[in-house]
């Protein structure tokens, strides 16, 4: 009998926890996913999902672990259905490429030794080619949290499983973004290691020569503590090499783009603001900011997908799609062939690669002792708009992570303030492949919960009008509506533009309608500097009777000003 009310999102430190209270059993938590999958099951995150009996081994085995002996006892983690788990069919997201692997791969099997509970195999973009999370033949994965938007690829089963609570964390693979798009779209943390810190060994290769294991989880810490449990040499892994994961320490520099960035899809506007949100953080934070050029970090993506490293992708999967006609999903297959033919010879190949290596040099010589910060991704968009443009929709959601593999970078996507309600909005940190602990450290600061003031807004600054920019350029996010006290009038100010001037009065007000903002304290200062006379700030006594920071009107500006009280706000 569960002695608790469960969680709709489970942690590691609370799941473990709970354990230690004996409010619940770890057979009861797998119970609990399983009615949620049932749940769910119109969502297509799973491929082959958690049963009983299929786990009941790996429950019996918690008996002989000691917790204190084993970080993940009892923790239950999805796996992307192109990494192997023994017993259980790898099928790619490709019914016809299934095979049935006799043994874990290595990530896997160093989790199960930690004491994970390895629930089944998730959906995925099929052979992990895409960032959008419709491309399989088992069902296009629906958002989290709004279920026509898409879900984020190629990991986007491993994502929302996480996200819907079917699993603590989840194994995803990242070669162009795919462990870090479906952590933004879902509101996750998505961590890739640098190449080859994490085995491959019993991964189904997308490029092998760029292919990492990821993790999706709701916090830092998690993360790390998985990189724990599997980071380390494979000596049957020829992609594997020995990378140590740096202690954490601040950035001497924190570099952001020089010029302003492009958005796309039907909420551009929303993360245009969100990434403004997300400067401004930097700046409360009081980080070394540095502006730079991005044309190197454009040159490297552009390899990934208009050069050889597309032929990567052919030599490893050509052979199937040539001997299976029709079996592979029709988009993913006009990828794949684009790398073969006669496209890419020898010297083509050689000449990407001397091109690689000197953006290596170059971004090794900015990102010294530093870390970028870029979105994850720039925007979204609805299942039925990527189906209308597949090619060009994924293309887009690939503009700031394309780079990061070929760069050799590690990377950090964490979330940032939401585009609007129930729309996540994410950052990516980016550090040196040595230096991993600079990305962890800079995710760390920028999660940390800044010191922040309500601001009642009653005109010009409110969502829609044109100093909301000046709002979010400061860091402030909306909150809520809400009304004054039915004690203050409305003047129409007569200044160009006309603004309204708010002031409480001892009798004849009434309930004004306004807008409730929380701005971090850090820059609160500034933004009041701005604000000119008769304006300014003051506390303003809500409808709730409480009083919040505001914008007032000196008395003054009563004359020759017009009475707009009735109006019951500035809208």
């Amino acid at each position: 009998m569960i002695a608790t009310e469960l969680p709709r999102q489970w942690t590691v430190d609370e799941l473990r926890d709970m354990y230690a209270r004996k409010d619940i059993t770890p057979a009861e938590v797998v119970q609990e996913i399983i009615r949620r999958v049932h749940e769910d099951k119109e969502m297509h995150i799973w491929i082959t999902p958690p049963t009983m009996d299929r786990l009941r081994p790996y429950l019996d085995r918690l008996d002989r672990m000691d917790p204190a002996r084993h970080p993940l006892w009892g923790i239950p983690f999805a796996i992307k259905d192109n990494i192997d788990l023994a017993g259980v069919p790898t099928t790619a997201a490709c019914p016809d490429y299934a095979y049935t692997p006799g043994e874990h791969a290595t990530v896997v099997q160093r989790l199960i030794d930690a004491g994970a509970l390895p629930l089944g195999k998730t959906n995925l973009d099929q052979f992990a080619t895409g960032l959008v999370g419709t491309r399989s033949p088992f069902g296009e994965t629906h958002n989290a949290l709004r279920s026509e938007l898409i879900s984020g690829g190629s990991s986007s089963g491993s994502a929302v499983a996480v996200a819907r609570g079917h699993a603590v964390f989840a194994l995803g693979t990242d070669t162009a973004g795919s462990g870090r798009v479906p952590a933004a779209l879902n509101g996750l943390v998505g961590y890739k290691p640098s190449l080859g810190a994490w085995p491959t060994r019993g991964v189904v290769p997308a490029c092998a020569s760029l292919d990492c294991v990821t993790v999706f989880t709701h916090t830092l810490e998690e993360a790390l503590t998985v990189d724990a449990c599997v980071r380390g040499v494979d000596a049957l892994d020829p992609w594997s090499r020995p990378v140590v994961r740096t202690p954490a320490a601040q950035p001497a520099k924190w570099l952001v783009p020089d010029e302003p960035l492009e958005f796309y899809g039907p909420f551009a506007d929303a993360y245009r603001q969100a990434w403004e949100a997300a400067l401004a953080k930097l700046e409360a934070m009081q980080a070394p900011v540095e502006r730079v050029n991005l044309a190197l970090f454009a040159e490297a993506a552009a390899i990934l997908y208009e050069g050889p490293w597309v032929a990567e992708r052919w030599s490893d999967l050509g052979e199937f799609v040539m001997n299976h006609p029709g079996k592979t999903f029709p988009v993913t297959e006009r990828i794949l062939r684009s790398g073969g033919g006669d496209q890419w010879d020898a010297a083509s190949v050689f000449q990407a690669m001397h091109k690689l290596q000197e953006l290596k040099r170059q971004a090794r010589e900015l990102l010294r002792g530093g870390v970028l910060m870029l979105p994850t991704c720039g925007g979204t968009w609805s299942r039925e708009e990527v189906r209308q443009d597949p090619i060009a929709a994924n293309n887009a959601m690939g503009r700031y992570t394309n780079h990061c593999n070929l760069l050799d970078l590690s990377a950090v996507a964490v979330p940032g303030d939401e585009a609007a309600p129930d729309l996540p909005f994410g950052v990516t940190f980016f550090a040196l492949a040595e230096q991993e602990g600079l990305a962890a450290e800079a995710a760390r600061h920028f999660l940390k919960k800044q010191p922040t003031t309500l601001v009642a807004v009653c005109g010009l600054h409110m969502r829609g009008f044109p100093l909301e920019k000046q709002m979010r350029e400061h860091g402030a996010r909306f909150v809520r509506e809400d009304r004054t006290a039915a004690k203050y009038r409305m003047l129409k100010l007569p200044t160009t533009p006309a603004k309204p001037g708010l002031i409480k009065s001892a009798a004849g007000g009434g309930s004004l309608r306004l807008e409730v903002w929380e701005m971090p304290l850090a820059t609160f200062g500034a933004f009041a500097a701005l604000i000119p006379a008769p304006l300014g700030i003051g506390k303003v006594e809500l409808e709730d009777g409480t009083e919040v920071p505001g914008f007032i009107c000196e008395g003054y500006a009563i004359e020759g000003a017009e009475d707009i009280t009735a109006r019951g706000g500035w809208r």
